[in-house]
């Protein structure tokens, strides 16, 4: 869920500031829960400011980008493997055990990175990379020009 906006923020506090309603009413008028017009009362008192905090991270990856490699092989190896072979081929092999669901998103992503690198437009990744240059099948002739 994304976080309410700044200006949102603001007149919810100066509504309150402005004693315009009790929390609870502020909350019905402005269409937010109690426990958000709580939360932020509170950290403008004791921050100042009516941004909200930065995103926490949340859970990691199953499929980094060696697995997206291990994966690519095992679609070059087999090309007709079902989601499900796939999976069970990554477990006994890279040691995680994914969904279909999971694998059918890294799939996906092998195929987006395999498309963009055949129409020479670079992917530029969390971490910067070119997609371990197209999962490691990219061309000198195309990294030079």
């Amino acid at each position: 869920m994304r976080a309410y906006s700044d200006d949102l923020r603001s007149r919810i506090v100066n509504a309150y500031l402005n004693g315009e309603g009790s929390q609870r009413q502020l909350a019905a008028r402005f269409s937010v829960s109690l426990s958000f017009v709580r939360d932020l009362l509170k950290r403008v008192k004791e921050t100042g400011t009516v941004e909200p905090k930065p995103h926490a991270g949340g859970q990691p990856a199953r499929v980094d980008g060696e697995g997206l490699e291990v994966i690519d092989r095992f679609l070059s190896e087999q090309p007709s493997a079902t989601l499900t072979d796939l999976c069970r081929m990554f477990a006994e092999r890279h040691h995680v055990t994914v969904s279909r669901a999971t694998m059918s998103r890294a799939v996906g992503k092998v195929n987006a990175w395999k498309a963009r690198a055949s129409s020479r437009r670079p992917l530029v990744t969390a971490k910067g990379s070119y997609a371990r240059e197209v999962l490691r099948g990219r061309s000198s002739a195309q990294s030079t020009g």
